[in-house]
């Protein structure tokens, strides 16, 4: 009969859906102790060796270690640490629905999103930045390679400790394997586009840059990349403007340039400048500390 520890271990790998992993057994500095252990015994293995390995892992885990895990290389996973209940509720809600959900001490969860495809380093890191953001998770535990705790293990930390001694486990909330969340195809077109906005820029002739004036809309709506696409435009100069710093006002105004009537009433063209600026906004904040 397997183990539940064996048991949680083989569903969060199997909804993470990876060939390697990397695992990190992390043991706090015990102040005054003289132990010359590593703070990290790092490990990287295939799931079979993994699963080989969860009693060698629990002895670990209680002689202090932290059990934590990530994919090895690139890969297909964004990790949201320090989520409360509702925002993993609110990701369902939204698109957003994670392949994985894992409790690691009471009321805190890390959602694993799976996006479909492998995302390049830099990429996968301001997926994560975005979401985290997004959802109102850790900004600072979201890149490309951060660790998540393997469900099974007990989550050492001293102020989880009970007046008994006992630590609480990392549970698994929700596991299901190979689902990418709904929202998943322009998510990731629309971190790429940002992406590319901040990081190449639409080429303008060389003495147009000499007196070093920012971009213009038009700088955009002549670069052929956006395909004449007038709500990639508009994104795309919004995330570059708020940037570089232009008031919203003015952006708004910038984007009313063209012509909106296909959006519908005045309202609803309002409406769609008010939220290409909103997302944009939030694309900056995700992208804070990249």
């Amino acid at each position: 009969m397997k183990s539940p520890t064996l048991v949680a271990v083989e569903r969060q790998i199997n909804a993470m859906g990876c060939e390697v992993y990397e695992i990190g057994l992390y043991k706090p500095h015990v102040p005054g102790s003289n132990s010359k252990e590593p703070e990290m015994l790092p490990r990287t293995w295939d799931s079979a060796t993994l699963l080989k390995s969860v009693p060698w892992l629990r002895y670990q885990n209680s002689q202090a270690r932290n059990i934590y895990i990530r994919p090895s290389g690139e890969h297909h996973l964004s990790m949201v640490d320090d989520l409360t209940a509702n925002a993993v509720k609110r990701m369902r809600v939204e698109g957003f629905a994670p392949s994985l959900v894992v409790e690691t001490s009471p009321d805190n969860f890390q959602a694993w999103l799976n996006h479909g495809q492998v995302l390049p380093q830099g990429l996968s890191t301001v997926a994560a930045r975005t979401l985290a953001a997004k959802f109102e998770g850790d900004k600072a535990a979201a890149d490309w390679r951060h660790f998540g705790r393997l469900a099974g293990f007990t989550n050492r930390k001293a102020k989880y400790q009970s007046q008994n001694g006992a630590y609480p486990f990392v549970r698994i909330i929700d596991a299901k394997p190979g689902h990418v969340y709904a929202a998943a195809g322009e998510f990731v077109a629309s971190v790429r586009e940002v992406v590319s906005a901040l990081d190449h820029p639409p080429r303008v002739a060389a003495s147009t840059r000499t007196d070093g004036r920012l971009l213009t809309i038009d700088d955009f709506r002549s670069n052929p990349s956006y395909d004449g696409d007038g709500n990639r435009i508009d994104l795309a100069y919004s995330v570059y403007a708020l940037a570089h710093g232009v008031s919203e006002a003015a952006i708004t105004a910038v984007i009313n340039s063209r012509d909106l009537s296909k959006k519908g009433s005045s309202n609803r063209q309002s409406a769609y400048t008010s939220r290409t600026i909103a997302k944009a906004a939030q694309r900056i904040h995700g992208l804070n500390g990249r």
